[in-house]
């Protein structure tokens, strides 16, 4: 069943959602930040973007590790990959620093990477 899952692009478009989900985390951050700096300490906290890093690398490795068992092209998981860096990067700056845009830069990398996976697989 799990299986299934990755070869009909489940898995790759469970991480394109999250990066999706990572976007607006991002952009809804910063203008709760501005607006309610009780609720922008929560969005926040680092245990929240630890967690979310977490969930996407776990997703990477078994989504784009997966479809270069199934077809065998590198380029998606190496994008993919870039993108993770990018987000991990962004993890070790001071928040005001560009780390938002660098963490959505990231995800927008990322996302490139399971799009190009998922319509990859034969």
């Amino acid at each position: 069943m799990f299986g299934r899952a990755i070869k009909d692009g489940t898995i790759d478009r469970l991480a394109i959602g999250l990066s999706g989900l990572c976007v607006v985390h991002c952009v809804a951050s910063a203008v709760l930040v501005a607006v309610l700096a009780s609720a922008g300490g929560f969005l926040l906290d680092p245990l929240i973007h630890e967690v979310g890093l977490f969930v996407a690398l776990g997703l990477g490795v078994v989504g784009l590790g997966k479809g270069i068992v199934d077809h065998g092209y590198m380029m998606p998981a190496a994008i993919g990959s870039l993108g993770l860096g990018v987000m991990a990067g962004a993890l070790t700056m001071e928040h005001g620093e560009g780390s938002t845009l660098y963490a959505i830069v990231g995800v927008l990398i990322l996302a490139l990477g399971h799009d190009l996976n998922r319509r990859a697989v034969v």
